[in-house]
């Protein structure tokens, strides 16, 4: 098409026609940018979700497109997390360590799911007017544990511990357990999980193949209303 076209041109308006390839340039480098931007942060989640992270870390990726109104030949499509900070650790499979006076508490698979006030559970949040007082076992050669005395196994669907209440069975001990509520570590070392810079070159790749098949398609659609 571009030999007769631009024959077309030369024997007609010139300025016209070249207005009108750079109309169709910049419309197409818009939707390009912008369709492999949203492919991108589509990967990007679908890499989360992959990794066992959850929907909600995955939602964080998120897109914006300049400009937001318009077409432009500078038109930007910028990909970023909300949670930056999360999505690093699992993307390099980073050290953390507790600082010199504490260990890292991890919940053992005995504890609650939350803490008090539906908070994310810790060793303050840990809800003890259920349990107990949280009791520090130090084990030397093995993890230290932060423990709870007095326990009941709770029965039906439930399920889990509770602090007894019954005065006979704290005065004698009688059927009740001592249970670990946290592993105390110095340090854990989070498993790689994500491929965030594998997922941006697999994409990206594609860019110049988008603004082609935009300006293929503009041209399709400006020929047919002629």
């Amino acid at each position: 098409m571009r030999g007769p076209r631009l024959e077309a041109a030369l024997q007609g308006d010139l300025r016209r026609y070249l207005q009108e390839e750079l109309d169709l340039t910049t419309l197409a480098v818009t939707e390009g940018i912008r369709t492999t931007g949203a492919r991108l942060k589509t990967a990007l989640r679908a890499d989360v979700v992959a990794g066992g992270l959850g929907q909600r870390l995955s939602r964080s990726w998120q897109q914006k497109v300049y400009p937001e109104h318009g077409a432009s030949l500078g038109a930007a499509s910028v990909v970023r997390t909300g949670a930056p900070e999360l999505i690093r650790a699992f993307a390099e499979g980073v050290v953390i360590r507790g600082n010199t006076r504490s260990f890292l508490a991890i919940p053992t698979p005995a504890a609650p799911k939350r803490g008090v006030g539906r908070k994310r559970l810790t060793p303050q949040t840990f809800p003890e007017h259920i349990y107990g007082p949280l009791r520090f076992v130090d084990r030397p050669g093995k993890v230290a544990l932060l423990v709870v005395d007095n326990q009941r196994e709770r029965r039906g669907k439930r399920g889990g511990y509770a602090l007894s209440r019954s005065k006979r069975a704290l005065a004698s001990g009688h059927g009740l357990l001592t249970v670990p509520m946290f592993f105390l570590v110095p340090q854990v070392r989070l498993r790689r999980r994500l491929n965030v810079q594998a997922v941006v070159t697999s994409v990206t790749a594609g860019l110049a193949r988008e603004i082609d098949a935009a300006f293929q398609a503009q041209g399709s659609r400006r020929r047919r209303r002629r």
